[in-house]
This record gives structure tokens, C-alpha cells and sequence, in this order.
């Protein structure tokens, strides 16, 4: 037997010795296992049946599947952020917490940029017609989405900008969480009741999202930059990126698309669910900062307007 296999198999039975287990059965087990194929390993039969398109317009199937491939955006991106929180404990750590920085950034660029899968590849008498048969369904109610957000910033920053300036880091996540700002995108355009998009979200996460937030109180993202690396330019510029691509730039490719197709003079459809999508999608109406410590006054007094600006003489 050559030596490294004499290696690997020394160390397999150390490996399995540890648990009281035999090396020799598995080995035989191995014997008689098929290869796996790449079919198998990422489960593409599966994955093909999980398309369930309410309509018989086609491009029903473009809309699910954008949002299936953004949800599983969202868990690589949580991914990181999970590891930040769990591992990044020291200034020694840069080259780790930029890296993962960077692998949010690109994440969300990639999404960002590829919006226009839904933004110009759907017709939009297909859409109007087939959006109806998805009530009260919304993007709005990813946790996938609001999770991203506790873990990014210190939860004060995510409460509704009428309310924020009531609160610092010593108040309670409860006393904050009824006034996140969210909150105030799924109400009615005309009462300003919650929309059932809204309860059904409550009721589903809100305790789930509740129990995030207090878990992740002073240990965010923005909390270890500020232990660690407020003084590493590299990392400062990759904060800054992420600020941008999830408070701006991601719910201007929302907003783009959603006056595409929902915008009509001098009639403004609603979105699905009944969300308030004009006032709850452009940037410069949240002010939603995660970081408002590495913005001076003009970019946060401006925060998001040139991009909606620029956004508007696209269309």
C-alpha cells in the first residue's frame, strides 16, 4: 500500500476510534455506496418541483423563481453574518472580517444587478394579471430580509425615522421592536390599517425576530466594527458598501421595477398585499442608516435622493 494511503487510513481510524466506531465497517460500506452524482447532490429533481406558478401566464414562473434564488441569496449572506458575530472576536481578525464584508457586498451586488431579470423580463400585462392570484403574498415578508438587518446594525437604527430619535442603545429591544420601520410599509394606502401582509408576517415571525434582536443586542455587525476596526480604512469602505447596497441600492432596484409596473398616470396601482411601496421602497424617504457614524451630515441630509433621481430619468 503506498504511504499516503497508509496516512489517510491511520487517520480515518483515529478519527472514527473516538466515537467506538470500527473503521473497517465503514470502509466496507464504501465498497457497496454509489457515486454521487450532481443531480443527487444538489437535489435538481427536487428543486425543478418547487415552482408552483398559480396561473397559466408564463411568466409567473419568472417572478417565483427570481424570489427562490433571492431567498437563497439571503442565506449565504446570512451565512456570514452568523460567522462574524460567532467568530470575530479580536483587531487581529481584519483580514477575516473583510473578507466576509466583502462577500456580503458581493452577494448583494449580484442581486442588485440582476433585478432586471424581473425589471425587464416580464411582460407587464402578464404581470398585472397574474399578481392578483397571489394575494396577500409579498416580498415584503422575507425573514430572511429583517434577519439580515439585526444582524447588521444596532436595532435603534432600524426603528421608523418619526420615532428614532426617541431612542439609544439603554432602551429595551421590546420597548423599540412595535416601532421598526418596516412596519409602517405594510398599511393600508387609505386607512393606514395593518394589511393582512402585515398580520400574517407578525404572527408568523414576530416572536422569532423579537428573540433575534435581543439575542444579537451589542454583539451586531456594527458592533464588532466599532470594537475592532473603526479606524481600518479597508474595512470602513466595505461598511460603507454594505450600508449602501442594502439601504439604497437594493430597494432602488425595487423601486425601479415597482414603478415599472405598478406606476400608471394618473393611477398608482398597489403592490401585492396592499403594501405602501411608494413611501416604503425609496431611500430617501426612510433614511434607513446602519452606520450613520461614517457619513458626514450632507450624505446623510441626502441619503438616497441622487439614486432615486437618477432612478426616475431611467424610465
Amino acid at each position: 500500500m503506498e504511504k499516503h494511503i497508509e496516512e489517510l487510513v491511520s487517520k480515518l481510524t483515529e478519527k472514527y476510534q473516538h466515537t467506538g466506531q470500527d473503521v473497517a465497517s465503514y470502509l466496507e460500506g464504501l465498497l457497496v455506496s454509489d457515486y454521487v452524482p450532481y443531480w443527487e447532490y444538489i437535489h435538481l429533481d427536487t428543486l425543478m418541483t418547487l415552482q408552483k406558478p398559480k396561473t397559466k401566464y408564463p411568466d409567473e414562473r419568472i417572478f417565483i423563481m427570481y424570489h427562490q434564488v433571492t431567498e437563497l441569496f439571503f442565506r449565504l449572506i446570512l451565512d456570514e453574518c452568523e460567522q462574524v458575530v460567532a467568530n470575530i472576536r479580536s483587531a487581529e481578525q481584519a483580514a477575516e472580517f473583510e473578507m466576509r464584508l466583502k462577500r456580503i457586498n458581493r452577494y448583494f451586488k449580484i442581486l442588485t444587478d440582476s433585478f432586471s431579470v424581473m425589471g425587464e423580463g416580464m411582460e407587464q400585462q402578464q404581470f398585472l394579471k397574474f399578481r392578483m392570484a397571489l394575494l396577500p403574498a409579498s416580498g415584503f415578508q422575507s425573514a430572511h430580509y429583517r434577519t439580515i438587518e439585526l444582524y447588521a446594525t444596532e436595532f435603534r437604527h432600524l426603528v421608523h425615522k418619526d420615532h428614532r430619535s426617541k431612542y439609544n442603545d439603554e432602551h429595551a429591544i421590546e420597548e423599540m421592536y412595535p416601532f421598526i420601520y418596516w412596519k409602517t410599509g405594510a398599511t393600508e394606502l387609505g386607512s393606514g390599517k395593518k394589511t393582512y401582509t402585515l398580520q400574517q408576517f407578525e404572527e408568523k415571525y414576530d416572536g422569532v425576530l423579537l428573540e433575534k434582536a435581543k439575542e444579537l443586542r451589542g454583539k451586531t455587525i456594527g458592533a464588532v466594527f466599532n470594537a475592532f476596526f473603526s479606524n481600518h480604512e479597508a474595512i470602513v469602505k466595505q461598511m460603507k458598501n454594505f450600508d449602501l447596497n442594502v439601504n439604497v441600492n437594493w430597494p432602488l432596484a425595487h423601486y425601479k421595477t415597482a414603478v415599472k409596473y405598478l406606476q400608471r398616470h394618473p393611477e398608482t396601482i398597489a403592490a401585492t398585499g396592499g403594501t405602501n411601496w411608494q413611501k416604503y421602497l425609496p431611500p430617501r424617504f426612510q433614511v434607513r442608516i446602519f452606520y450613520p457614524m461614517l457619513w458626514t451630515d450632507m450624505e446623510k441630509e441626502e441619503w438616497g435622493k441622487a439614486w432615486v433621481e437618477e432612478a426616475r430619468a431611467e424610465l
